[in-house]
């Protein structure tokens, strides 16, 4: 496969009430949108080929405190961006190694999605 050809890959489609202010907080982690964003859907990417993307809600469907919706993002620098989301993080303790061995914080993201960023302990 030459690095032209799309390859498999699963891409989450958050709905938001505010597609600027989600835009926002994705930025911290590194997405930016990409050709092919609309006033109501977002095509958001990294530098590093990860993709996110964002559609508008349709009103009353996101409820922020009742929001069932949830990420997960697998990142190396888990101690970085605990210090970028510092004063968000749920856990009052911070980052920390979970009993399934992953190095990870949560945080609220738009409409209090639940967003974990971890990383997978070195073993030995």
């Amino acid at each position: 496969m030459s690095q032209s050809e799309p390859r498999r890959s699963v891409i989450a489609i958050l709905p938001v009430n505010d597609l600027a202010q989600a835009e926002q907080f994705f930025a911290v982690l590194g997405f930016s949108s990409r050709n092919g964003s609309s006033a109501e859907y977002r095509l958001l990417e990294t530098a590093d080929g990860e993709e996110l993307h964002l559609t508008q809600a349709v009103p009353g469907w996101v409820e922020a405190g009742h929001n069932p919706f949830g990420l997960y993002f697998r990142r190396p620098d888990v101690g970085a961006l605990a210090q970028a989301f510092a004063g968000q993080v749920l856990e009052k303790e911070g980052p920390s190694v979970r009993p399934w061995g992953m190095y990870e914080f949560a945080v609220n993201g738009p409409d209090c999605v639940l967003v974990r960023i971890g990383w997978p302990v070195r073993k030995g």
